[in-house]
């Protein structure tokens, strides 16, 4: 039975000392204070009491660059806040250099983003500190990456989240904006208006150049008419003008269907005749 202590106590010092690593998390094993090896994922054992173990985080985090007054170039007390968005890198010496080489890596990056922040935003009017925000962002991911090389760290981005002038300023700006807008209002109502017009003009246009074409063709198929029947007589009524001439009287007394009774015992010829005001044309042998 005096074997069931020592059995007991090695039981107890062994399970003391198991360390789960999870996937997201690497580990740093001490042994009386000083770095001993390196824990991956998985499972791991440290002696109770001699080592212990610090568990780094390597996933993607983000800290917030909390809100502050900066005084723009054109001297005006901008409300500026950021995020910055980071993770320790996984290999050995990157997870050491986060814990060794700084103290307390999240709080240090977000007063090195506040100050970079200042120094940047400081150089530019308020106008352009809002026209020029990926140049901004890219100038604070630059300043970052660049300090926290020794860290172990990777500047993964960063996003300003508000770059707020004065409540006076601000009211100002709107009324310029509400302004501009119903300036291009005005000028789109007016292009719009000149547009219509244009367009009645053109379909005026149109419609009067459809009437003149239309009176142009009457006029052309008048004429052609009036050919065609010089040309008939002068084909077909040689020498006999005046026949030509009754014609047209009895056209004209007829224009008006007007009614005329033949008596059976008479010609057309005889009647347009008389019509006309000449005398009939007989025929041959009733002299």
């Amino acid at each position: 039975m005096v074997w069931v202590i020592p059995i007991g106590i090695v039981v107890f010092l062994f399970l003391a000392g198991i360390r789960i690593v999870r996937p997201t998390h690497r580990g740093l094993i001490e042994r009386f204070g000083k770095y001993n090896r390196f824990a991956s994922p998985g499972f791991n054992w440290v002696l109770p009491g001699i080592e212990r173990m610090i568990q780094v985080n390597i996933t993607e985090q983000m800290v917030d660059a909390q809100p502050q007054e900066i005084i723009t170039n054109d001297n005006l007390n901008a409300k500026v806040d950021a995020q910055v968005y980071y993770k320790v890198k996984a290999d050995e010496e990157c997870v050491k250099s986060s814990q060794y080489n700084v103290y307390n890596y999240q709080w240090q990056i977000v007063n090195l983003a506040r100050t970079t922040l200042r120094n940047i935003i400081g150089t530019l009017t308020l106008k352009s500190a809002n026209s020029e925000r990926d140049k901004i962002n890219g100038e604070l991911l630059s300043t970052l990456a660049k300090e926290t090389g020794s860290w172990g760290m990777e500047i993964v981005r960063t996003e300003l989240k508000e770059i707020d002038p004065p409540k006076d300023v601000q009211e100002t700006m709107n009324k310029v904006v509400k302004a501009e807008n119903e300036k291009v209002a005005a000028l789109d109502f007016a292009n719009a208006m000149e547009r219509e017009a244009d367009g009645q003009k053109r379909a005026e246009i149109k419609k009067a150049e459809g009437i003149r074409q239309a009176k142009i063709l009457a006029a052309e198929g008048e004429a052609e008419a009036i050919r065609l029947v010089n040309d008939a007589a002068d084909k077909y009524f040689i020498g006999n003008a005046q026949i030509l001439r009754k014609l047209e009287m009895v056209e004209k007394a007829l224009k008006n269907n007007a009614k005329i009774v033949i008596p059976s015992n008479c010609e057309l010829v005889n009647v347009i005749g008389e019509m006309a005001g000449v005398l009939p044309i007989k025929k041959p042998g009733n002299e």
